[in-house]
Parts: C-alpha cells; sequence; structure tokens
C-alpha cells in the first residue's frame, strides 16, 4: 500500500522529496471567477506544466494574470502514451509537475489517469488541487437524488455499442451521470428512452457556470423530442436510477440476460448474480437457480 503523505500545513509552501511532485489542477468550467486560489500559485511555481491544450492554458493564465516560468508541454489523448514517460523522468528528476485540462479535474474523462498511475508506480507523490467539476454541479442542479451516484462518461459513438452499454445499467439504482456531445445528444437521449423508458426523469445540463447555463428537465422521451431541434453547448446528462423492483417483477428471461450482460462485460458469474439479485430485490440462490435452469435448457435443446 502507498501513502501520499503531505509535507507540512501550507500547500503551497510544500516541497518535493528526492522525487519531484505531480500535481493535478482542476479548472474553471465555465466562468474563470470559479478558479481554486491555489490554481495561480501553481502554474507560477511549476517547473513542469502539462497542458491539454496549450492555447487554452495561455488564454487561463492570461485571464489569471499569471506569468508562467516553467516549460510548458502538451499533454493530450493523441499522444499521452508517448509523453507520460517523459513526466514521469521529469518527476523522478525532482520537478514539480502540474497537469492540467481544459476543463474540469484531470483524469475525469480527460488526460491524466495514465500519469497518475506511472507516478504512483514510481512512488511520486501526487496531489490535486481541488476544482469546479460539471459532474458534480451537474448532480446537485438535476433536481435528482444525489446520495448515490455513478460517472459513466461518455457513451460510444456507435449505435449499437451505445445501446449495450446502457443495457448494461438498465438495472442500476443509482442515479447516472454522463458526458455527450452536443451534436450525439438526440441519439443519446433517444437511445436512453428506449433501454431506461420514456418516463425516466433526467435533467440535461447545457454550458454550465457560462453565461447561457441551461438545465432542461423531464422525462428521457420528452427531453429526446427536445434535443432532435439541435443543441449547442457543453452538455452533462444526468438520469434517474432505476426503481426498485418488487420480487417477482422480474422473470427467469430476464434475470439471466442481466447476468449474462454483466459476465459479457467482464464481471464474474457469482458477482453478476449477486449485483441482478440485489437489483431485482431477490434473493441470490433465486438468481442462480434460473442461471442453471438456462444452461441446462441450451444444453438440451437440439
Amino acid at each position: 500500500m502507498t501513502t501520499d503523505q503531505p509535507r507540512g500545513t501550507d500547500p503551497a509552501s510544500r516541497t518535493a522529496g528526492p522525487t519531484g511532485t505531480l500535481v493535478l489542477a482542476g479548472t474553471p468550467i465555465g466562468d474563470l471567477a470559479d478558479a481554486p486560489p491555489r490554481l495561480a500559485a501553481e502554474l507560477e511555481r511549476a517547473d513542469v506544466i502539462a497542458a491539454e491544450d496549450t492555447r487554452r492554458l495561455r488564454r487561463l493564465t492570461q485571464g489569471l494574470g499569471v506569468h508562467t516560468t516553467g516549460r510548458v508541454l502538451s499533454y493530450f489523448e493523441g499522444n499521452e502514451s508517448a509523453r507520460t514517460p517523459e513526466l514521469v523522468e521529469a518527476l523522478t528528476g525532482g520537478a514539480r509537475v502540474l497537469l492540467v485540462t481544459d476543463a474540469g479535474m484531470p483524469s475525469v474523462s480527460d488526460p491524466g489517469y495514465r500519469l497518475v498511475a506511472a507516478a504512483v508506480e514510481k512512488d511520486i507523490r501526487v496531489t490535486a488541487v481541488p476544482g469546479p467539476s460539471a459532474v458534480l454541479t451537474a448532480l446537485a442542479l438535476s433536481g435528482l437524488p444525489v446520495d448515490r451516484f455513478c460517472f459513466e462518461g461518455f457513451l460510444p459513438r456507435k449505435a449499437g455499442e451505445r445501446l449495450g452499454r446502457l443495457r448494461e445499467v438498465e438495472g442500476e439504482r443509482r442515479t447516472l451521470v454522463y458526458f455527450e456531445a452536443p451534436h450525439r445528444l438526440d441519439d443519446t437521449l433517444a437511445a436512453m428512452a428506449e433501454v431506461f423508458g420514456a418516463e425516466r426523469r433526467a435533467a440535461v445540463c447545457r454550458e454550465l457556470t457560462k453565461t447561457y447555463e441551461e438545465v432542461r428537465r423531464g422525462g428521457l422521451g420528452e427531453l429526446a423530442a427536445w434535443a432532435a431541434e439541435g443543441v449547442r453547448g457543453e452538455i452533462t446528462v444526468v438520469v434517474e436510477g432505476a426503481p426498485a423492483a418488487a420480487p417477482g417483477d422480474v422473470d427467469d428471461e430476464e434475470l439471466v440476460r442481466r447476468v449474462r450482460v454483466r459476465e459479457e462485460a467482464g464481471e464474474r458469474r457469482k458477482e453478476a448474480i449477486a449485483a441482478v439479485a440485489a437489483e431485482a430485490g431477490l434473493p441470490k440462490r433465486d438468481v442462480f437457480d434460473a442461471v442453471v435452469a438456462a444452461k441446462n435448457a441450451a444444453q438440451k435443446a437440439p
């Protein structure tokens, strides 16, 4: 087990040890005034700044009135794998590396995971400058339950794969959060209505914290019809979780299908059975028996 221990109580005064420090910095998702106070200090202090878009970084520093002296490198999806070793080398040499993405927190549907994993493997200290989050902001504004939720990121672009991914979570009781491109929003909402039901409540959060911020709430069918007219801007979709099923509401065929979907997604059968049983409000033994019966029936079939 590894633990990143803070070196001092003032984050801005912490110093690196024999190796450097990787700092993940949250950036505004719209309104520049939302920039955390530590962000400016870290931008000025960094030896290396890895940015998803160096042009947007330049606009950010100009807006904050920050003068950077560190080396600036691009770090985006296309070069993330190739550039990670270079950044790890800088870190092992004692550099303070600051990672920023276009908006929000690095690693959350943005570059960063590979670098964090590589730094942890080398026992390099990793810390963060907390900042605005489209996920949490959308949840808070949605009007849907937020006590339990899961973030699903972007759905696949191909229709078949998108439906498959949605079917994996159709019984999920927690509130679901997705990112989506505006030109695919209508197709995505239509697919959600098909899988989750047209009446399932949802909220489309558009241009969060920006001038034309909009939160559109309603059933998935209603929202799909609205989005068909065309929507612009950065989009976060929040979808109500599946209602609790009363025992007996889900037949054996459906139980077996749900287990199969989870297995195809990589879960072990035991874990899939336990999850489906919890979703359906049934004893695990009932789901297990349904799976065994389906397997025996398939083997006996001509």
